[in-house]
């Protein structure tokens, strides 16, 4: 296992694991709210990561356990910026929706849908967010979800169920005003 391997020193096993979460790890950082600070954010999470590799302890799994500290990281980037609306969500970032090429009105509404998420979950606050981002962004498990943001599960279930309300009369909202 690697993170056995890299628990004992083993630099080339812990680059594996890098290279295997970056991704994960890139997006989680995106999501909350990174912006172009995701890669500074990412490369401190796993420098932190290295350094208490010894504190995990396999409860959960070891994505999980990472995207928690990316999460940290990017609540701390949060904390030290000093204006609140700094949030960077790209829809790029989302993956590409199955729209066929040549279908040009087609494209055109999957952007405009994705437009209005976007800015209908930059409009939630930053707990609602991260919870909507872990589960469905993200697609983490409710175990994952509980450990990468280290909230009591009884919070994560409440807080999917009021932030996806809260989202859901966000874009009808929007629908109103633009259907």
């Amino acid at each position: 296992m690697l993170v056995t391997r890299a628990r004992a020193g083993d630099l080339e096993a812990y680059d594996l694991l890098v290279a295997r979460h970056t991704a994960s790890a890139h997006r989680t950082a995106v999501l909350l709210g990174a912006g172009s600070d995701s890669e500074d954010v990412i490369q401190e999470a796993f420098v932190k990561g290295y350094r208490k590799l010894s504190r995990y302890r396999g409860e959960s799994s070891f994505r999980s356990w990472l995207l928690a500290i990316v999460a940290n990281e990017t609540r701390n980037l949060h904390r030290s910026r000093t204006r609140r609306d700094g949030l960077a969500l790209r829809a790029a970032a989302y993956p590409a929706s199955e729209v066929v090429e040549d279908d040009a009105v087609g494209t055109v509404l999957a952007g405009e849908r994705r437009a209005a998420l976007v800015a209908a979950l930059r409009q939630l606050p930053v707990r609602d967010r991260e919870v909507i981002v872990c589960r469905f962004f993200l697609d983490l498990s409710e175990d994952e979800t509980v450990a990468t943001l280290g909230w009591p599960r009884g919070t994560v279930k409440s807080r999917t169920s009021r932030a996806l309300a809260k989202l859901r009369a966000l874009l009808a909202d929007e629908g109103v005003r633009h259907g």
